[in-house]
């Protein structure tokens, strides 16, 4: 039996009263766990919905998809759930509803979690082989809803993968010494943790399945409206892990100096001259 039970396969939707209590047997585990709250949660769905989700997961990019293929960030693709097919489609806004959010605020002990309906770096995540994504912390700020991150909720679909095939999601301490912990991205497990300036997460070693497997995941976001005049906004933060060939990024670094030290009215025209002269930086502040 899996954690969270669907009651409606078709449609993804869950059991509105068995939601209100699931998850505050966790919040414990939650809120103490190293180096960040956070949770891994096996069978957490039951087989059949993510089996589902395999089934019709996108064959080809859809108009919003981000491609990432830059130092940081290799051969990856995130597809947006709006061109998924309806029974999928139905199955994410059932992960941005009430009962899902209540379930979320019980595990975590966050109130007024707001889901995103802009799916803004959500969705089906794929990184082939050779692909990785380097240890970060996210961008803290959802600019159309003017909304502070709070959340990550991850749900892997790869069935028998070993951490030796790559694709690990690895968690950092906060001076980026240590890999606390590294979790195998297996079929059915989900991942909840919580984003701040130090949630520093990734997963840096190259994907190598043997039979040349992409690995796949869903991805989505939470949000609180607790963003103020005082609060910073960040891009998503990179950083090298010690010791390893990992690539800084230079751009990201050089725009929030000039974000930092120049008034808006000149960082403006500085910002605009040099996006004539730069590729746009892949995925921008919807990377993750």
């Amino acid at each position: 039996m899996s954690y969270l039970e669907i009651v409606d396969l078709k449609h993804g939707l869950f059991d509105p009263a068995a939601m209100k209590t699931k998850g505050l047997e966790l919040q414990d585990r939650y809120r103490n766990a190293s180096p960040f709250p956070h949770i891994a949660i096996d069978d957490f769905l039951p087989a059949a919905i993510l089996d589902q989700c395999l089934e019709q997961f996108p064959g080809k990019p859809d108009p919003e998809s981000r491609i990432f293929d830059r130092d940081q960030e290799r051969y990856k693709t995130s597809y947006n759930p709006d061109y998924l097919t309806p029974e999928v489609r139905s199955f994410f806004y059932s992960l941005n509803s009430r009962p899902f959010i209540q379930f979320l605020e019980n595990l975590s002990g966050i109130k007024g979690l707001i889901p995103d309906p802009f799916y803004l770096g959500g969705g089906f995540h794929e990184t082939r082989t050779g692909g990785h994504l380097d240890i970060h912390a996210d961008f803290n700020l959802h600019k159309p809803m003017h909304l502070e991150r709070r959340l990550n909720l991850l749900i892997y679909l790869n069935r028998n993968w070993k951490l030796e095939y790559g694709g690990g999601l690895e968690l950092w301490d906060e001076k980026m010494e240590n890999c606390v912990e590294a979790i195998v991205p297996e079929f059915g497990r989900c991942v909840v943790f919580s984003t701040n300036d130090t949630s520093y997460h990734g997963h840096p070693a190259p994907v190598n399945h043997p039979d040349g497997k992409p690995r796949r995941s869903i991805a989505l976001y939470y949000y609180t409206a607790t963003w103020d005049e005082n609060s910073r906004f960040k891009t998503t933060q990179f950083k090298a892990r010690p010791g390893s060939k990992d690539a800084a990024d230079w751009r990201v670094r050089r725009d929030e100096l000039l974000t930092e030290f120049l008034p808006p009215v000149m960082a403006r025209p500085v910002f605009k001259a040099l996006r004539k002269f730069e590729k746009p930086a892949p995925g921008g502040d919807r990377a993750h």
